[in-house]
């Protein structure tokens, strides 16, 4: 297998950033060194004679050192690059070492001098957190026991800076409790730079060690107490510059600020606290992490990592694309996001009968924080003949599609991937890994209830909404089962919403799913397993024990399915099927289930080993409960940005008012960011995974909200038109010439509005149909019927309906048109209850009749007296198109080359047939010609063009050219409290 860069050196040249791979132990041919060109960002190998010999060749601030590359991405034609630059040892794995990313460096690739600031601002930080760290570890040496780095194999012998990454973070002793109040600020809050400088520096030095092995970028010099005033206001003034050096020194900036050079900063932030110091993503320089045992056992040897990556966890995949043109692979490291955690542990064959220290099963986390270290406490103690060391491993990975965050991802997309999926492996193994012992792995998943469903983030408990209809739901669904069975085998699915209340809504169209699938699944494919344990009626009274209720149902199936057991290199035995639980969220309920069916599973694992985990006399295994407590909180933290509720039971085995005020604190803080923080962040991760362009950032400033770009709008007007079709066009006798979908005024008959939804249009050769379509069920609810005859004129131009953001007053991309007619009694209105009816005043038939009966031609005092009054008063249609440019359409159609029709060409289009039909309806003039009947600009010179032709101006047939919604008036018409309704929304949300 090629082997991958370790250690980079980053540095500014004249015309792009230079990425050179360092020299590490043992290595025989070093990469080629790449650039990043500035301005495009189009990367290329370069001769290592134009690159940097040695890092010691440089001044300290022109270069800074990095442990692989996360990827470069393109915002508002700005580039940036993205290095790891702090990286901590958290496991070991066969020998090699597993690393948690603590810290990245996001770099400009737009010009010199930007470059050059912003690697002098990272070298600056990483020698100030170098000095910190040793100034820190000098001051604790008396109070701390200095422990060797692990034996850890190959890994660490080959790889540079493995002893300097081992000074890590130290965590929690074996022994030390750990309270819920300690868990959140000490080791898994994170809950910002405040609560950091607000407790000082002394009492949580353990969290403030940085893990950056850097060598070349300065001295790591103990820093004078009294400079350290003026080295922190210097740092401040550090940051801002470095903040406004995007917008300051961007010499090809567009004459004005786009949306997604507005929102650059913010972006940047997200990145830098998503992929550093989140520390939520891992990786491996040796072994595959985004793939269990025994997918690994079926993989082709020695394939580069990022080949061999499950493309399903391989979180940087789209932001590394960059680089795979290169040719070089060294710098194509995966990155996973989810957790990885480790402890060890012994248990005794014939554990004494008497509760003495030495001779009880003792049982340590190794070196809490670093497993990759042996345990303290026994390093000096020979095992005894009947006692034998453990290792236990967790390794969650979390799924790129639907990915995001709790109330913006919820349910199933149209290609059956649910959201917050997560597989999660544990593995039994020896401390040193050899073949001859067995190796056991149990793989469980989770994942959002697998129908359509949304639920709103504006309450603490809010009621889910079910979308689209039940055949819709049923084809997402078993694609979502057959791919998990085609993986998996067999599937036991454990439901732990309430059976009653709110939860119930899903609940019960995820059991109805189940029994049709079960029903008309494929020939070949298993059937579904399906229990529904409603865990909050079960615990009621903060009795979690009644978990074990579970247990007893799922206990033999658990045992029946097995674990996946290698031996000698060789998978004996493959784990046949799977347990995929969820709850509402897929966190809390979910957490507390899943650690028990892996200690259950445990059991029986080291029951076949010939130990009795219930003879040891220590029963709390402390080492278990918090190693999956850990893994609760990092995919908690993930999705819902907090740490997971009910962690005091997960840890403890215990319940108590504590846990409840924190839980209650919990909810408080998931309530305030799905309601401030989620949407831009739900925008800045679908972009960074390449689900979106950089448009989503404006189309997030005109609406402060984020699309789905899992569910195909595509596919769901293609097929809105076709039900709207089925429903609204009752004659056969009608052609039916073509369906659109646009954007209308909520209510009829109005232009000016700030209310507008989108519409089916549907053209036939002697009507057209407004169809209003409920597009959450997948359903016509009303829809308007205009005679061709009836129209008299077609307007076509400007439409802009709000001037809150740059791409809501562009004249191009806001266009419409506006049919007037004149109400006939051949035009009808129906609305959709359970069934359509028509309206009142309305007539409920096509059938003609004579206009001097003809109620609908009549006013009221004509009905009165029998005398036929003046003519209704004309009705409009008002019609705007879609942007034809979207984040999510254009992430779609990237590679495909498919030109799209701009909005002007498809107003054109539609105006034109209109126009057509209208006048083939008609009788010639007398003096007719063949040049009014279809406009030039549908088919001619003149498709881009909306503007040219005077207000008001008869260009001929009954096409109008005009501003419907100038940018003047529209500013006119944007009232005060919508300007500063948006201006408050903006400060909180963006």
């Amino acid at each position: 297998m090629p082997g991958l860069a370790r250690k980079l050196l980053i540095c500014a040249a004249v015309d792009g950033l230079i990425i050179q791979p360092l020299a590490t132990k043992g290595q025989t041919r070093i990469p080629s060194p790449v650039k990043v060109k500035y301005g495009d960002a189009t990367v290329a190998s370069i001769p290592r004679d134009q690159a940097i010999a040695t890092p010691d060749s440089t001044p300290p601030s022109s270069s800074f050192e990095a442990f692989g590359i996360i990827g470069l991405f393109t915002v508002a034609r700005l580039s940036y690059l993205i290095t790891i630059t702090g990286r901590q040892q958290i496991a070991q794995i066969r020998g090699y070492p597993i690393y948690v990313v603590t810290d990245v460096a996001v770099t400009p690739c737009t010009s010199q001098n930007e470059a050059e600031t912003a690697i002098g601002h990272t070298a600056l930080k990483l020698r100030r957190a170098s000095a910190d760290r040793v100034s820190e570890e000098a001051s604790d040496t008396e109070s701390e026991i200095e422990t060797a780095p692990a034996a850890t194999g190959a890994g660490d012998a080959d790889d540079p800076g493995a002893q300097s990454d081992s000074e890590a973070l130290q965590p929690r002793e074996p022994g030390e409790p750990s309270g819920i109040a300690q868990d959140v600020f000490k080791k898994n809050g994170s809950y910002g730079r405040f609560a950091q400088r607000w407790f000082g520096n002394k009492a949580w030095i353990a969290n403030r060690r940085q893990n950056l092995g850097l060598s070349g970028v300065g001295a790591a010099t103990a820093v004078d107490p009294k400079d350290e005033e003026a080295d922190r206001t210097k740092k401040e003034r550090d940051d801002k510059e470095l903040s406004k050096t995007v917008m300051r020194e961007n010499p090809d900036a567009p004459p004005s600020s786009t949306a997604g050079e507005s929102l650059t900063p913010k972006l940047l932030r997200m990145a830098h606290i998503w992929f550093g110091t989140s520390k939520s993503f891992f990786f491996s320089y040796d072994i595959d992490l985004t793939r269990s045992i025994a997918d690994r056992a079926t993989a082709v040897p020695h394939t580069p990592l990022h080949r061999a990556a499950d493309p399903m966890f391989f979180w940087n995949q789209n932001l590394l694309r960059p680089f795979t043109t290169v040719g070089d692979e060294s710098l194509l490291l995966p990155v996973m996001q989810g957790f990885v955690g480790q402890r060890s542990f012994v248990v005794d064959r014939h554990p004494p009968q008497v509760d003495s220290q030495l001779d009880s099963m003792e049982m340590n986390d190794m070196t809490g924080s670093m497993p990759g270290s042996p345990p303290q406490e026994r390093a000096s103690i020979e095992l005894r003949p009947s006692e034998k060391k453990y290792v236990i491993t967790v390794v969650s990975r979390r799924s790129v599609k639907r990915a995001g965050l709790r109330y913006l991802r919820r349910g199933i997309d149209d290609e059956g991937f649910a959201a917050n999926s997560v597989e999660t492996e544990q593995i039994l193994s020896t401390p040193s890994w050899e073949p001859s012992s067995k190796i056991y792995s149990f793989v469980q998943a989770r994942g959002s209830i697998p129908v359509f469903f949304t639920q709103s983030p504006y309450s603490l408990k809010p009621i889910p909404v079910l979308q689209h209809s039940p055949d819709a739901n049923f084809r997402a669904f078993s694609k979502h089962f057959n791919r998990m069975n085609e993986q998996y085998g067999s599937m036991q699915l454990v439901n732990l919403v309430e059976r009653h209340g709110v939860e119930a809504i899903v609940g019960n169209e995820y059991e109805k799913n189940v029994e049709r699938y079960n029903k008309e699944k494929p020939e070949g494919t298993q059937s579904l397993a399906f229990e529904w344990f409603d865990f909050h009626s079960a615990c009621r009274g903060m009795k979690f024990e009644n978990v074990s209720q579970l247990l007893d149902i799922l206990g033999e199936k658990i045992e029946k399915a097995g674990s996946t057991v290698e031996l000698n290199g060789q998978v004996n035995n493959k784990q046949n099927g799977v347990l995929r639980t969820n709850c509402m969220d897929c966190l809390d309920r979910t957490n507390v289930c899943q650690s028990s069916f892996g200690k259950f599973i445990l059991d029986l694992q080291l029951k076949e080993e010939g130990f009795d985990m219930s003879a040891q006399l220590d029963q709390e295994n402390s080492w278990f409960n918090t190693l999956w407590a850990d893994n609760g909180d990092a995919i908690s933290k993930q999705y819902a940005s907090t740490a997971a509720m009910k962690g005091d039971y997960t840890r403890t085995r215990k319940r108590d008012y504590r846990g409840m005020v924190n839980d209650l604190g919990l909810s408080l803080t998931r309530f305030y960011n799905g309601m401030v923080n989620d949407y831009f962040s739900q925008a800045a991760i679908d972009f960074l995974l390449g689900n979106v362009t950089s448009l989503v950032f404006d189309e997030f400033e005109a609406s402060m909200m984020t699309k789905d770009p899992g569910v195909s709008m595509s596919r769901m007007r293609e097929l809105a038109i076709e039900t709207s079709q089925k429903i609204a066009i009752e004659d056969d006798k009608e052609d039916f010439i073509g369906g659109w979908t646009l954007l209308s005024p909520q209510i009829s008959d109005t232009i000016k509005t700030s209310l507008f939804e989108e519409v089916v249009l549907l053209l036939t050769d002697v009507a057209l149909y407004l169809c209003r379509f409920d597009w959450k069920l997948d359903k016509v609810s009303s829809f308007e019927r205009v005679d061709l005859a009836h129209v008299v004129e077609i307007r076509v131009g400007t439409y802009i309906t709000s001037t809150i953001s740059p791409a809501q007053t562009d004249g191009a991309k806001n266009v419409g048109l506006v049919v007037t007619y004149e109400p006939g009694h051949t035009d009808v209105k129906r609305t959709n209850t359970r069934s359509l009816s028509s309206l009142p005043n309305q007539a409920s038939t096509t059938t003609a009749k004579p206009p001097s009966t003809s109620v609908l031609n009549q006013g009221i005092l004509g009905s009165i007296t029998g005398k036929p009054t003046t003519a209704k008063k004309p009705r409009k249609i008002a019609l705007k198109a879609l942007y034809a440019h979207t984040a999510i359409s254009e992430a779609q159609a990237q590679g495909q080359g498919a030109a799209r029709m701009t909005e002007v060409e498809q107003i054109n289009v539609i105006a034109a047939e209109i126009e057509r039909l209208v006048l083939a309806g008609r009788p010639p003039p007398p003096d007719h010609t063949s040049s009014s009947s279809t406009r030039k600009s549908a088919d001619g010179d003149g498709a881009g063009e909306i503007v040219g032709d005077s207000v008001g101006e008869e260009c001929g047939g009954l096409i109008q050219r005009g501003d419907i919604i100038s940018l003047e008036e529209a500013k006119r018409t944007t009232g005060l409290f919508e300007q500063l309704g948006h201006t408050i929304k903006k400060l909180v949300w963006a």
